[in-house]
C-alpha cells in the first residue's frame, strides 16, 4: 500500500466531509495537536517502566485522547460524529491534583528541563498551549466544533506541567528554578505554572 496520494500537490488536504487549503486554521488546529502526541510519544520512549508506570498509563490514554480531539476538528459534516467528552478532562484534573503533590514545593517559576524525559514534557506543554490558542482563534471565527476539545487542551497543559516536575522529582533532578523570578507561590507552593 503506498502511503502517498498526491491528492495534496496542489496545496490541499481532505477533512472529514470536505476539502481545504492546508494551512487553514482547522488544519493548523489538529495538526498542532499531532504535533503534541509526537513529543509525548517521545516522552514515553523515555521514562522508565518500572518508575514511571502510572505516568505511561496516563500519556497512553492521552495520546488516544489527543487523537480524538484531532478527528473532531477534522469532522466537518453536517452530523459528525465526534468522540470527545467532558470525562477525560474530568480525569486530568483528577490527576494534576494528585500528581502536584509528589514534587517539592517550589516558590519561584521554573524553566522547562531537567531529566530528558520532563523536558520532552515541556515541550508537549508549551505545543499544547499553541494548539489550545488555534481552537480558540478558530472559535472566534465562528468556526464549529465541539468546544470540549479547548476544554481538553487546557487541562492537558497543565498535567504535562505537573507530569514533568514529577518525572525530575523521582529522577532526583531538581527543577532549574528562573533565578529573576520573585517568590510567587507565597509560603511554598506546588509549582502549579497557571490557572489558566
Amino acid at each position: 500500500m503506498k502511503i502517498y496520494t498526491k491528492t495534496g500537490d496542489k496545496g490541499q488536504t481532505s477533512l472529514i466531509g470536505a476539502r481545504t487549503d492546508k494551512d487553514a486554521p482547522r488544519v493548523e488546529a489538529y495538526g498542532t495537536i499531532d504535533e503534541v502526541n509526537s513529543f509525548i510519544g517521545k516522552a514515553m520512549t523515555e521514562l522508565a517502566p518500572e518508575k514511571y508506570a502510572d505516568l505511561l498509563e496516563d500519556l497512553e490514554a492521552i495520546q488516544n485522547e489527543l487523537f480524538d480531539c484531532g478527528g473532531d476538528l477534522a469532522d466537518v459534516r453536517k452530523e459528525p460524529n465526534f468522540k470527545m467528552t467532558e470525562v477525560p478532562v474530568e480525569v486530568l484534573e483528577k490527576r494534576i491534583d494528585e500528581l502536584m503533590e509528589e514534587p517539592p514545593l517550589l516558590e519561584r517559576f521554573i524553566l522547562p528541563g531537567g531529566s530528558p524525559a520532563a523536558a520532552t514534557l515541556h515541550i508537549a506543554r508549551t505545543i499544547t498551549r499553541r494548539a489550545e490558542r488555534q481552537t480558540v482563534t478558530l472559535m472566534r471565527s465562528g468556526e464549529e466544533f465541539p468546544l470540549v476539545v479547548q476544554r481538553y487542551l487546557n487541562r492537558l497543559s497543565d498535567y504535562l506541567f505537573a507530569a514533568s516536575r514529577v518525572v525530575n522529582s523521582r529522577a532526583g533532578v531538581p527543577d532549574n528554578e528562573y533565578v529573576r523570578s520573585a517568590k510567587v507561590f507565597k509560603g511554598g507552593g506546588r509549582g502549579k505554572k497557571s490557572a489558566e
